[in-house]
């Protein structure tokens, strides 16, 4: 088996035509194994070339409410307010940590995501 890192984008385009060409192969098999050590190789090239930031905890909290359809009055009787709810999606106020285990609890929205700091709108 001949398989190089991926350093270039040249590497990485034999790479995927080779994972294609090799799609199917048995498990077990030299071609299996071939096929699995360039699947790991490039998912690590694009991690690295084309790294995802996380987003900052209020594109986290519109995200949520964009994918399930829930508004701001959604966000406002979770949290308390509305003005509050209208403070923190406008960047105006920070969370608290009462509102961050509120939206970890029930909108099931990891804490790690919503304890990053992140700047409010002047």
């Amino acid at each position: 088996m001949d398989v190089k890192p991926i350093k270039t984008e040249d590497d990485y385009d034999a790479a995927l035509a080779e994972i294609d060409r090799l799609m199917g192969s048995p498990l077990d098999s030299p071609e299996g194994d071939k096929l699995e050590v360039l699947v790991i190789l490039v998912e690590a090239y694009e991690a690295v070339r084309w790294s995802i930031e996380a987003p900052d905890p209020v594109a986290a909290i519109v995200h949520v409410m964009e994918a399930n359809g829930w508004q701001q009055k959604d966000l406002a009787e979770l949290i308390g307010s509305q003005p509050r709810a209208s403070e923190i999606l406008n960047r105006r106020r920070l969370l608290t940590l009462p509102m961050i285990r509120a939206l970890s609890d029930k909108w099931n929205l990891p804490t790690g995501a919503l304890v990053r700091e992140y700047s409010l709108a002047h």
